[in-house]
Formats: structure tokens, sequence, C-alpha cells
């Protein structure tokens, strides 16, 4: 090598150590996730070509490119052309009784995108226990125990599930509220149902100490109905939240009216099917192949299904005409179910972001999940990363591309 070259291999190296010495190490544990439009889930503005950071598992920034700094050393992430909002959260289901069952049921939650579940009334104090700790991957969990319902032999439940108190006394109403609260339960679930006269359902003298006995306990109360007349009198009792919507008529004024009364009335709608084919070829290939089949067979027209899906949705769009809290929830225990169900309640007339208000942010706030459901400085890093925009098209909340929980990852790879 010539004098020459010797100095300018020198100089070239000179500069590159004086760069690496510039560079700031990697930071662990910190990303930040730039460009896509942000959903924050609290019914505030999308934010186009957005930065969301993530550090150890909670958001520490959120905002606008250019207005939020990225710490040095960060890992960076380009999501430009996609959609971030918060991990659904489904405030009505049911899960399986087992420990292995149940994590499955939470697994595959989480694999569509929901970081949140509540389960209304059907599980053993064994599954409430279960809510601790969280497992990696899964849905976080959120029970009612065991619920309380009239005598009601139709309601002795398979193995699945574990059976309702049945109560025919103010005083064992007291008690299975007195035991479900020292179990440390989210919430009391009661049924208020005669089952098409099949059988004597709660009445106000067994409701009503039911409901001041658990908010004693600092315990909300919701209640699976189905006739109005039973609606108004637990609204006038005080009732919290109804996990259905009314279905033997449209609610009339009185009804809103004893809704708005109620502070914090919370209505998760848990739709009936709108009785129209719809797009179900999302989830083939994903789901087991009788599970598919059964969903085609049901995949059709109904006449009577409409009428009273139309009925729900005209009272649905009074409540929320009235400013009444609407969350989302699907009943049953299906993992997917969360975007039928958000995408009937566009169809009753709610726009797209009131359904992700209501499936995120207001859905958390129910459930007292604090930590989650909004993207915003200091709570959980659970989101979803979107290939579509769900403001454009509710149905775009289908189109994963990831789904994080607690800032790890979930593994898409296969379906739990």
């Amino acid at each position: 090598m010539n004098r020459f070259n010797a100095t300018a291999a020198t100089a070239v190296l000179t500069i590159a150590l004086a760069l690496t010495a510039c560079s700031p190490p990697p930071l662990e544990g910190v990303t930040a996730y730039e460009g896509a439009t942000i959903i924050p889930g609290d019914g505030s503005a999308p934010i186009s070509a957005g930065v969301l950071v993530v550090d150890h598992g909670s958001i520490s920034a959120v905002g606008a490119a250019g207005q939020v700094e990225v710490p040095a050393g960060a890992a960076r992430l380009d999501v430009t052309g996609k959609t971030i909002m918060p991990a659904l959260i489904d405030t009505h289901t049911h899960v399986r009784q087992t420990p292995e069952a149940l994590t499955q049921d939470l697994k595959q939650r989480a694999y569509w995108g929901v970081g949140a579940t509540l389960a209304l009334g059907t599980d053993s104090a064994d599954v409430v226990a279960m809510r601790d700790p969280v497992m990696a991957g899964a849905a976080r969990f959120f029970s009612a125990g065991r619920g309380i319902t009239a005598p009601e032999p139709g309601r002795t439940l398979s193995p699945p599930f574990s059976d309702p108190y049945n109560i025919d006394t103010p005083e064992a109403g007291v008690a299975a509220v007195n035991e479900q609260a020292a179990l440390n339960v989210d919430i009391i679930k009661i049924w208020v149902d005669d089952r098409n006269e099949q059988y004597d359902k709660l009445t106000p003298e067994l409701y009503g100490p039911i409901i001041d006995a658990a908010h004693e306990k600092g315990l909300a109360v919701t209640a699976h109905i189905h006739d109005l007349s039973d609606a108004k009198g637990l609204l006038q009792a005080g009732i919290d939240s109804f996990a259905h919507m009314v279905r033997d008529a449209v609610m009339d004024e009185e009804s809103i009216t004893l809704a708005i009364q109620n502070a914090g009335f919370v209505q998760i709608p848990n739709l009936t099917g709108r009785g129209v084919p719809t797009d179900i070829s999302w989830l083939q290939g994903v789901l087991p192949d009788d599970e598919f089949a059964g969903i085609v067979k049901g995949n059709t027209v109904n006449e009577s299904a409409q009428a009273l899906f139309n009925m729900q949705a005209e009272s649905l769009s009074m409540l929320k005409d009235a400013g009444v809290t609407i969350t989302m929830g699907t009943d049953g225990n299906r993992a997917w179910g969360a975007h039928v169900e958000m995408e009937d309640m566009v169809a009753t007339g709610m726009t797209p972001m009131e359904v992700i208000v209501s499936s995120t942010g207001d859905a958390a706030a129910f459930i007292g999940a604090d930590d989650t459901g909004i993207l915003t400085s200091g709570k959980s890093a659970d989101f979803l990363i979107l290939d579509g925009n769900p403001l454009d098209d509710i149905t775009n909340t289908r189109r994963i591309s990831s789904v994080f929980l607690r800032g790890e990852e979930v593994d898409r790879t296969v379906y739990p």
C-alpha cells in the first residue's frame, strides 16, 4: 500500500470509529412503531402518520410524527400504511372450566385480537382463581363467578360450564352474593327470564336484595334479560348493566329515561344474528373444518331473525342517542365473535368509531381494566396492527397483521 492509500484508509477508519462512538447503544425493550394511522380508542380523532412508543410492555408515548421523541437506541418499526388500534375487549363471554381448556380459550381470543374478556356467570371458584397470573400470549380473564337465577332445571349446564345458583328467597340471593364477593369476582351476574314461560323467574323481591347486597360489596350487577317489563323493574332497582338487549319489544320512553337516570348504566347489546348471509371467508382455513362447516350452514336468510334484529337495532339507537354507554359483548365462547358483533353493531346505525370505543376504551372501563383499552402514555401496550382502517370499514378489524399484548407479539403462525 502506498503512502496515499494508507493515509486514506486510516482516515476512513477514524471516521468509522467516530461514528460508531456517536451511535447510541441499542435500548433493550423499547420499540417505536412509526407511520401508521393510530386510533386511540377514546373517541378522539385518529392520528395520521403516528408514532407509538412501547417501553418494556407499557406505552410511553403516542402522537404524530415530529411530536413524539423516539428514545435514542430504540428499535424502530416502519408500519406506514397500516392502522394501530387498541386490542379488543369482550364484556360478555363464557369460557370452559379446566385449566387446559381455559388456556386455549384465552389464547384463541388473543389470536383474534381480543386482549381481555369478561365471563358472565358460569365459572367455578377454581376458574375464578385462574385470573392471575396473566398468561403470556393470552387474553386477560375477568369473571363474574357463578351467576344467580330462580330455580331453573333447564339451566343445569353441561360439564364445560359451572351451574348458577338457583335461589327462591332473598336470603339465598344475598348469601350467593357474599360467597362470590369473597372470591373477589369482578361483577355479579343474574338471569331474569322465564324461558318462554317454562320457569318462574327472579322477581323484584328476589333481585332487589341481590343488587343492594352487591352494591354494598362494591360490585356492579349485570342482568340477562328478555322482556321490557323486567328491564324496567331492574332499572328501578338500580341494575348496573344489561347483558342483552330487550327482545320482546322496542324499548319505550320510560325505559330509556330509567336507563339515563341510572348513573353509569351500561348496555351490552349482544345482538342476535341479522338473518342475512355475510362474508365468512376470513374464518376459512383458520377454524377447524367441522366448526367452519357449521358456520356455513347457518349463514342463510332468516326473516324472523331479521325482524328480531331490527327491533333491537331500534332500541340500541335510542339508547345511543340518549348517551347511554354501550360495550361490546358476544356471549358464548366464540373467540372470533367480537369481529362479527362489531359488524352487527355498525349495522344498527352506530358509526365505526362508536363501535371501536365500545369495544376498547368503554369496555375496559366497564370491566375495571384501568390499564388498557386506550392507546395513551402509561397504559399497557395491548394493540393491533391492521392491514386496513376499520373507520373506513369495520370488517377491517379482521385484517390483522400483528397482535401485541403487554408489549409482546402474539404468535399467530398457528391457531391455538
